[in-house]
């Protein structure tokens, strides 16, 4: 089959490499029929670079057609079509549970410390074969995939796989009170949703906050108070300008939806160059111990958000040594929620707004279909937020 694979820094290619089979009697294999191009694809492209290894299949938001399961998977057959979340849990451990499948205790990668295996994302998080291919092997299938209606296009049901629940997860967390503000740094994929999230579930006021101007139209036409980071010389001027419109207090909740590789923090994106281009035996041990982010974004949030508010991340980072400001964060009395998308706790709280009224704009979310052949260039628009890349869905 042909798969998207990562080569190196900037670096990847559409090869041929085996058909995955069913190797477990609780997996399945699924015809992909769509798959999203995530921006923490783009930290695998770029920052991550010393977890990876060449030939790595990448991709996690996919969904499509059950071609095989095994014995132990009662719930799908041959033919249906399925949403498959990017994290891979079991349902029935202490965490799943919980609702927190991200640190399903069956799948968790012990050996790295740390949660839930996903899919085409780093030997940190189990080295699983992505979705940005042809066909995905599912474990856990007896769980994990979505079934949905044969009818409607990719479109409509394809972000269950992550950016719904991602948003979903950020605009809940975040904790907005009723008639209350928000304010989203990043207007990406999910920025962009957890602000149409944020206004369905009563936000008053919600600001969006970017610096590239396709980006912050399309939050404009949905009715999100938007401010370009260009407009403003230093990021105390921006939060003087919120504050300005929340009673000079700043906002309830503040979403963090841009992550490690915000705009600014340049030693901190330097660091994170010379670690990508050094040689994987060396990096990768320095990048466990001594990893650092870009905080500008974060920073930001703490600054902004009032005093007794809540901070939500969903940006990804992944430092290990990044100095924050301790002392404001306590004396602002600050709540932090943070962490991947539990897909599973929050599908049935999503699938009724998945109806012909598309309250969401789930039809038109996608700036970009392309055929999985294109991948190397979709990666490169992306990258650099060129020709409106806002989204992209890749079909093979």
């Amino acid at each position: 089959m042909k798969a998207v694979t990562w080569q190196g820094k900037r670096d990847v290619r559409v090869e041929e490499v085996p058909d995955p089979t069913i190797q477990e009697p609780t997996d399945a294999v699924i015809r992909i029929t769509s798959s999203g191009l995530c921006g923490s694809d783009l930290h695998l492209y770029e920052v991550l670079t010393p977890f990876m290894t060449p030939g790595d299949i990448l991709g996690h938001e996919p969904m499509g057609i059950v071609e095989e399961v095994g014995p132990e998977v009662p719930n799908l057959k041959r033919g249906d079509r399925v949403v498959v979340p990017f994290q891979i849990s079991c349902g029935h451990c202490f965490m799943c549970s919980s609702g927190l499948q991200t640190q399903c205790e069956t799948t968790q990668v012990t050996s790295e410390g740390m949660g839930a295996a996903l899919f085409g994302y780093t030997r940190l998080y189990g080295a699983v074969p992505g979705a940005q291919a042809e066909y995905l092997r599912v474990p856990q299938a007896h769980y994990g995939p979505i079934k949905v209606p044969v009818g409607p296009a990719d479109d409509r049901f394809v972000y269950l796989s992550d950016v719904l629940p991602t948003a979903w997860q950020a605009v809940a967390y975040a904790d907005v009170p009723p008639g209350g503000s928000v304010a989203v740094l990043g207007l990406g994929p999910i920025g962009d949703m957890a602000c149409r999230i944020a206004r369905l579930r009563g936000a008053e006021q919600v600001f969006g906050v970017d610096l590239v101007p396709e980006r912050l139209e399309r939050a404009r036409r949905r009715g999100v108070k938007t401010y370009d980071l260009r407009d403003f010389d230093s990021e105390k001027e921006l939060v003087a300008a919120i504050r300005d419109e929340t009673h000079g207090r700043g906002p309830d909740s503040v979403i963090d939806a841009v992550g490690t590789e915000a705009h600014g923090s340049a030693v901190a994106r330097m660091v994170q160059q010379a670690a990508a281009v050094m040689p994987r035996a060396l990096s990768g041990p320095l990048a466990e111990r001594f990893s650092v982010d870009r905080l500008a974004a974060f920073y930001t949030a703490i600054d902004l958000v009032r005093r007794g508010g809540t901070i939500s991340l969903s940006g990804v980072y992944g430092g290990s040594a990044d100095p924050l400001p301790l002392l404001t964060m306590f004396d602002k009395q600050l709540q932090i929620r943070m962490g991947q998308a539990n897909v599973r706790r929050w599908v049935d709280d999503i699938l009724p707004h998945l109806t012909e009224e598309d309250v969401l704009g789930v039809d038109d979310f996608a700036t970009h279909r392309v055929p999985l052949t294109d991948a190397p260039h979709a990666y490169e628009i992306f990258q650099h937020k060129q020709d409106g890349a806002v989204k992209i869905l890749m079909s093979p």
